[in-house]
């Protein structure tokens, strides 16, 4: 396949909110493809029904497009190999799949579901796996039609032949090989018509022609059966590359109840696309450099398979949280303010908000954070009484108080300050910690803020002295 555009894709489902998996995916796809020229497909696979949710398919690929993550050819884009959405090829399906049954690499099977129940019942208590037991396979081609003519409800499988050892060179986890009996004879098309994963992904990619496929280690035992089916039409059997599963704190696989799995809940948290993107890239490859910041554009230069994990990386919320203050404090404060404007709940001048921004930048982990971090230079004040006398009683807080009052108002509020305050909580043989936090706590009404004197220069001499006035024998 050396000589042939590669082509990679991923195909997520519409069932519910765009999953941060896909998005992990996905980014190894687009690698591949650019390093080497290619294209990357985002193909919508919408044929389980039940589950399908109206319009999610474009809410998907708005986020990936959000993340960075865009498409040659999609839904949105089109393509030579439109349509991209699998309920759009219906037609396509029963084309193929006639060509299964009539080379009888497929079959009709009529069992019900009751049927069905009691036979995997009865394997479980004798300890066999359970799979179906071909019965159908053994109807004539008049009892097939006779059962379709009467209405019967009936599914089409994967006649998968006993005894064969399946192989394939996985370029992330080298040769794996697994053994048809160990293979349930696959539903191709479901009673609803619809195709099934297993069957409408081979034929798509095939016909797509779809190079490589990357996708997660879940999918490595239903690659023997997607190789079958190559064979079976006598088509040429692509690459495949299996990444590790992304898991919990304690290995289990990453789900919504342990961790947020929709890349909504990132957005709406204030979490940059770039350091969701580079967080992504480090759970699933090492950076040979052994950096931990690293664009887009400087993983798909470096980019290789035997860089890739084959242990589950766990999805480290705190680690992300790093990376992404990292990517704010690159930002400069007119980029800042844009990225935080929608967050922010206050009405602030931007001169103001400026001020405010370069102070705050260094504790921004997330843009969601803003109005918590800056709250107390638009809201009332009103400290409680505990926190003001933690370190000191009421006579001893005033007394500080009214000292750094008296300095701020003759000297203004800058360096100079700052200086001959603690000059004085020295000499008074204050520690200069506890001496600074009160002031904090008055006029932040917190123990931690940005550099006070800066806080303090932003709020101005009449708040600064309102909120101390307002704190003096609390």
């Amino acid at each position: 396949m050396t000589n042939k555009e590669i082509r990679t894709r991923i195909a997520p489902s519409p069932t519910g909110d765009p999953h941060i998996g896909t998005a992990y995916i996905s980014i190894f796809n687009l690698a591949f493809a650019r390093q080497n020229g290619g294209k990357f497909i985002i193909r919508i696979e919408d044929t389980d029904r039940e589950r399908y949710i109206e319009g999610t398919d474009k809410i998907i690929i708005e986020n990936l497009n959000w993340l960075g993550i865009e498409a040659d050819e999609s839904p949105e884009i089109g393509g030579q190999y439109a349509p991209y959405v699998q309920s759009k090829r219906l037609h396509i399906y029963k084309e193929y799949i006639k060509k299964l049954l009539d080379n009888e690499s497929a079959y009709y099977c009529f069992c019900t579901k009751e049927r069905l129940e009691g036979l995997r019942n009865t394997q479980i208590h004798s300890h066999t796996q359970p799979k179906y037991d071909k019965k159908c396979l053994s109807l004539t081609k008049e009892e097939v039609e006779i059962n379709i003519k009467e209405g019967k409800e009936y599914v089409i499988r994967l006649n998968v032949k006993p005894g064969i050892d399946i192989k394939f060179n996985d370029l992330i986890r080298g040769e794996v090989s697994i053994n048809t009996d160990s293979i349930d004879d696959q539903v191709l098309i479901k009673n609803d018509g619809f195709p099934t994963y297993h069957f409408a992904s081979i034929v798509d990619d095939h016909l797509m022609k779809i190079t490589h496929v990357i996708r997660g280690e879940e999918w490595i035992s239903s690659t023997p059966k997607h190789i079958l089916l190559y064979k079976a039409f006598g088509w040429e059997v692509p690459s495949f590359a299996h990444t590790s599963l992304l898991r919990n704190k304690d290995r289990s696989k990453i789900s919504k109840r342990k961790n947020n799995t929709s890349i909504l809940w990132y957005k709406e948290q204030g979490y940059l696309p770039e350091a969701i993107i580079n967080f992504l890239i480090l759970l699933g490859w090492s950076n040979p450099s052994g950096e931990e910041i690293i664009s887009t554009h400087e993983f798909i230069k470096k980019f290789s398979f035997d860089r890739m994990t084959k242990s589950g990386p766990i999805f480290d919320i705190d680690k992300l949280n790093w990376i992404n203050g990292v990517y704010i404090r690159k930002k400069s404060i007119d980029e800042l303010k844009k990225l935080v404007k929608p967050y922010l709940k206050y009405d602030i001048k931007p001169s103001k908000l400026d001020k405010i921004l370069k102070i705050t930048q260094e504790r921004i982990k997330k843009l969601n954070e803003i109005n918590d971090l800056i709250s107390f230079f638009v809201e009332d004040i009103f400290p409680p009484s505990e926190l003001l006398h933690e370190k000191y009683d009421k006579e001893t807080t005033d007394k500080i108080l009214k000292f750094a009052l008296k300095t701020l108002k003759d000297n203004g509020i800058n360096k100079d300050s700052e200086l001959k305050l603690k000059e004085h909580a020295l000499q008074e043989k204050y520690n200069v910690g506890d001496f600074f936090m009160v002031i904090r706590i008055a006029t932040c009404g917190r123990k931690v803020s940005p550099p006070l004197i800066d806080t303090l220069d932003i709020l101005g001499i009449e708040e600064v002295e309102k909120r101390i006035q307002n704190s003096i024998g609390r």
